[in-house]
Formats: C-alpha cells, structure tokens, sequence
C-alpha cells in the first residue's frame, strides 16, 4: 500500500516505524472481486497490538503497517456476484486466516493452526477509514449494537472461546486469575451460563474493582495482600472451584506470590478444570502431583473458533456488559496516544477505543 497518497485516499494510522504511529493519508482500498468494502466506525488497542507498536513482533511484522484486528464498520460497496451482503449492513470482521490445511486445520481445530494469520499483524488491518475483506471473515451485526461495542467482539468472543474449552456448565464455581483485557470478557462470558460465585485474582486494586461493579456474587482477590488459594478454600467450605481461567500472561515475579498457573491447579477442586490462555514467555513451576492427585484436568484456549455469533448474539440481548471494558475513546488521528496512555497507566485503561468515522485533525 502507498502510505502516502492524496489522491483517491483516506486516512489511516500508520505505524511508520516501532514507537511512532502517524495519521497519514494512504490510497484507499478499492472493493476487490469477491469481496465487500467496509468502512471503519471504531476500533480497539489490544495487547498484541501494544507489542507490535514496540517491534516485539518484529520480524513478522514490518514498518510502515496498519495495525488493527479488533474492529467494526459498515459496509459501504459490494462486488459483483457477492450474495447475502448489503450497503449499510453492520459488521464484525474475524481477523483470523487458517491455511486449512495442516493437521489441525484438517482436524476442522482451527484455532492451533501451525501458520495462524492475522490481519493487521500479518497485513494490513482496520486502523484505518476502509478496508476491502471476504465475506467468510465477517459477521452482521443487528444494529441495535452500537458501533462502540461491535469493535469488543473480537475480544468478547475470546472469552467466550475459554468458557467453551472449559466447558462451563450452570452452577459452576469459577476462579479468574488475571482481571484485564482477557480476564474481564472470560467473566462476561462466564456470567451467561453461571451465576455462582467467581473468584478475581489480580495485584491492581483498580482492575478488581471492576468486575464486583458490574455482576453480582464476584469476589476480588488482591494476590499482593492475601494468599488466594486459601481465601478461596476458605469461600468454599475447601472445596475449591469447579474451573479456574489463568489470564495472567506476563506474571510479575514477586516473592512469596504463587505462580498463576500453580495457583489455579491448587485452586481447583477434585475433577476440575484448569484453562490456561497466557501468553507469557516464561516457564510456569508446575507440581503435577497437585493436578494428578485430584484427576483434575489443564486446557488451553487461543483466540476463537466462531464464537463471534456467540458474542454478537449475547451483545443484542443485554447479557455482556461492554461498558466495563471501554476505558476511553480516541479519535484515530489520536492512537499514538492511545498507546502512550496505555504504556503511561496500564492499570486504569482496559480497552482504549478508536473513532475513524471522520478525518480529525492532522
């Protein structure tokens, strides 16, 4: 793509080098064969995304580049021969692109794809005001969703994704190590088929509180200031719970604290589940005679595997609240400071949102 062009443009943001986006003019996507053009209403800073903007990706991704796989819009054109599709219907683009086929993929478990894709880490992606994408990578969304929360699907239906791989069933017990991004949209996803009472571990007082704001029967769980393992045998009558999520990731080593992963294994009653999506670097002390002991059980879940219905379905009844997650909304002319903010003061901002319905200001 020409990321600097006047001409028949639009404005996007550019990563034009690690540490530095800027709002550009770039050539605008015209609607390809097969395909439906979309114009961009938000889109949503995520985790992956704060690494690519250090060059922690590098050298799968690349400058210049448009980031962006956590976003909505409407679409705007649609190609000859694409069918089902109309100007102004509401949308949720997938970002993920399976090969279909390596051993996985031809197992139809798409999510452990050996050569996963994304767009906007492995192309371009939705910061942006247009993007041309295939029909196969997008949901319709009633439009009673406002545009605001269709850029949440993406990581609503992540959590949903955990909940189903741990299979959780109505009247479960349910610790969440982690209350972030990740470990706030497990909780929504949790809270449409339990509600029994779930555990929050976390070392940030602000992020506790905000999962016992939104949902009843939530206890947060300061890790820093008491043993969470014990306060939950004791919540329990020792029992434990029957599932615990570790949303963790990047665990901060601190002395006298329990490993998250260990701490959910020692969490879990007899026969439980452990689910475990962090994607952090280092190695988990792991005492597997604590899991075989009670046949409990670990998964692991990774992005999604057509959970956006789901998602899309439990946003257009009221039953996720989308509003615990969006800590400020930018214009996208604005989305270097949007990472600055989140570099600045991670433990006040969940999810930075990012307006491109309009060209700002340069």
């Amino acid at each position: 793509m020409n990321y600097n062009n006047k001409t028949n443009g639009m404005k996007a943001a550019v990563l034009t080098e690690y540490n530095k986006v800027e709002w550009l003019d770039v050539k605008k996507p015209t609607c390809k064969p097969g395909e439906v053009l979309i114009e961009v209403t938000y889109g949503c800073i995520c985790g992956s995304d704060q690494h690519i903007h250090k060059g922690e990706f590098h050298p799968r991704t690349k400058t210049p580049m448009i980031m962006g796989h956590e976003f909505g819009g409407l679409v705007v054109e649609v190609a000859n021969g694409v069918e089902g599709w109309a100007v102004g219907d509401k949308v949720a683009p997938d970002p993920i692109i399976w090969c279909g086929k390596c051993p996985a993929c031809l197992k139809g478990h798409y999510p452990a794809c050996t050569s996963l894709k994304l767009i906007g880490i492995d192309s371009d992606g939705g910061f942006a005001q247009f993007i041309s994408l295939p029909p196969s990578m997008l949901y319709k969304v009633p439009a009673n969703i406002p545009d605001e929360h269709v850029a949440l699907v993406e990581v609503l239906s992540i959590g949903c994704h955990a909940k189903n791989r741990a299979n959780v069933k109505e009247g479960d017990t349910i610790v969440i190590w982690g209350s972030g991004k990740v470990g706030l949209c497990i909780l929504e996803a949790v809270r449409t088929v339990t509600d029994n009472t779930v555990f929050m571990v976390d070392i940030l007082e602000s992020r506790l509180a905000i999962g016992p704001k939104y949902y009843k029967n939530v206890i947060a769980i300061n890790a820093s200031k008491e043993n969470p393992v014990e306060r939950i045998k004791a919540e329990t009558e020792g029992k434990g719970v029957d599932i615990a999520f570790e949303a963790v990731g990047h665990a901060h080593d601190i002395d006298g604290l329990i490993n998250p992963v260990r701490g959910c294994i020692q969490s879990v009653c007899g026969g439980g589940t452990v689910c475990v999506l962090g994607l952090g670097n280092e190695p988990a002390p792991i005492v597997f005679k604590e899991l075989i002991w009670k046949e409990a059980k670990i998964v692991s879940s990774r992005v999604s595997h057509g959970e956006f219905a789901e998602a899309i379905e439990h946003l257009k009844n009221g039953r996720f609240k989308p509003e615990a997650l969006i800590s400020q909304i930018l214009h996208g002319s604005q989305t270097q400071r949007g990472f600055e903010i989140l570099d600045e003061n991670p433990a006040e901002n969940i999810k930075i949102l990012l307006d491109f319905r309009s060209d700002g200001m340069n």
